[in-house]
């Protein structure tokens, strides 16, 4: 894990934001990076979910990596980030169940799913702190 690598105890802080649940930022670049391979997978079987689904994967992997490289994020611009990946999360989700009979569509809203609930658990996290 990556994290484990930059962690000094449980809470780390870096200019400019509050300190960080290492735990919790971990959990969320996991759904974030299982949501961009769930995504991937989803938009290679040629569906009208395709276009939702490579955004989509395309946006966790952009959350992922700025959540690897903090330096010089601002608080409102990590909320923003969370904002849009939750966003492009939820339209991907949509447009998979549409597919629900569709195994490949359902893992796939299913990891949005997940990748949303961990973004909004970053997100209050940060406004809590």
């Amino acid at each position: 894990m990556m994290m484990d690598a930059m962690r000094s105890g449980d809470m780390m802080s870096m200019p400019g934001m509050p300190a960080m649940d290492m735990a919790m930022m971990q959990k969320c670049m996991d759904a974030c990076a299982a949501c961009e391979q769930a995504c991937t997978v989803c938009s290679m079987q040629g569906m009208d979910c395709a276009p939702a689904c490579m955004n989509c994967a395309d946006m966790c992997h952009t959350m992922m990596r700025c959540m690897l490289r903090m330096q010089g994020m601002t608080p409102a611009v990590m909320m923003s980030m969370l904002d849009a990946c939750m966003a492009m999360c939820q339209m991907c989700m949509d447009m998979c169940m549409a597919h629900s009979d569709n195994d490949v569509c359902m893992m796939c809203a299913q990891a949005c799913k997940a990748c949303m609930d961990a973004c909004m658990m970053m997100k209050d996290a940060m406004a809590a702190a």
